[in-house]
């Protein structure tokens, strides 16, 4: 049964062992990453604290007030995977800026109470960003690429996302379901609660949580420029304990306007695995500019959201999408 590896990033040896993660799994946890525990300990109370309050209050910052930035809090059920309601409720932030005629660009939604979540999430978004760039040069390490060409190529800006999301106990159904994630990176924290699956060559493989320990995994757009070498892995989540389990997904993804193009790669790419994959779709038929693939993704897990005016003015369907 294949694993989940846990690969100290500080060790000469960790481009190599990531490199056989990606091409196997899909998936990888990192140690060594240096982020001050301290963090992680603030966010996850500031979290439970906001999730503990009325729901009216926290409805004071739901995403339908956040408009084309797509920040805010939405409640149980709220959030849809393959058009089915997952059993969590969430909060989405990204990079703090100025609204500039983009989807999921401008201010975080922030609530009054707890003051603390607002620093907390700030400084998180700031680590995380940093362990980004940093993992993704070991990436291009491993796959044989100067260690700066992701920098250089596709995130000296990178879309930078971030939600927290609440899977109560008990709750019917999957957390949420079968899916990939869209971009190019995600570094996972994860409570102690367990729950979280990923689909191996073998089957279903449980990714148990380690105390200062991340989980990363591959997307779909560093499938695609791998020419699925790197697979964007299927997972789920469901919560077995008695209590709150949290999670804290991180996404470092390509620039709004990068086309994903195929890395200048040289070994035997694999067959295409679009009649195997969770959604029956293929990465590598796809083509246009990331923020293309983002907005129409992201357009079915909100579908009332998508059809403010704002934001289907400026959002394309997947149906518009080119296909190479």
């Amino acid at each position: 049964m294949a694993e989940v590896p846990i690969v100290d990033i500080r060790r000469d040896d960790a481009p190599e062992k990531i490199d056989a993660a990606c091409r196997h799994i899909g998936f990888f946890c990192i140690a060594g990453h240096g982020v001050e525990p301290g963090l992680a300990t603030a966010l996850d109370g500031a979290a439970r604290a906001f999730f503990a309050r009325p729901e009216d209050e926290k409805a004071q910052i739901g995403m339908a007030r956040g408009g084309l930035a797509w920040r805010g809090w939405f409640p149980l059920g709220g959030e849809l995977t393959s058009g089915v309601p997952d059993a969590k409720e969430g909060l989405y932030f990204g990079a703090e800026g100025d609204a500039d005629g983009r989807p999921l660009h401008g201010p975080n939604l922030f609530p009054a109470h707890p003051e603390s979540l607002r620093p907390a999430v700030l400084a998180w978004l700031d680590a995380m960003t940093a362990i980004g760039h940093r993992v993704m040069r070991l990436v291009a390490v491993g796959l044989g690429l100067d260690a700066g060409w992701f920098d250089a190529h596709l995130t000296a800006d990178p879309t930078v996302l971030f939600r927290i999301f609440r899977y109560p106990p008990a709750a019917p159904g999957w957390g949420v379901a079968e899916h990939t994630d869209y971009g190019l990176l995600t570094i996972l924290l994860q409570d102690d609660c367990g729950g979280l699956q990923v689909k191996g060559p073998d089957g279903w493989v449980d990714v148990a949580p380690v105390p200062d320990v991340f989980v990363c995994n591959v997307g779909d757009m560093l499938d695609r420029m791998t020419g699925g070498r790197y697979r964007s892995t299927a997972h789920r989540v469901r919560n077995p304990s008695g209590r709150d389990r949290l999670s804290f997904p991180f996404f470092f993804d390509p620039s709004w306007e990068a086309r994903i193009e195929p890395l200048p790669l040289t070994d035997a790419a694999p067959a295409d695995d679009r009649a195997t994959r969770w959604d029956g779709a293929s990465v590598h038929e796809w083509s246009g500019t990331y923020g293309d693939y983002l907005t129409a993704k992201v357009a079915k897990v909100f579908p009332a959201l998508a059809t403010t005016s704002a934001f289907h003015a400026s959002s394309t369907s997947s149906d518009d999408i080119k296909q190479a």
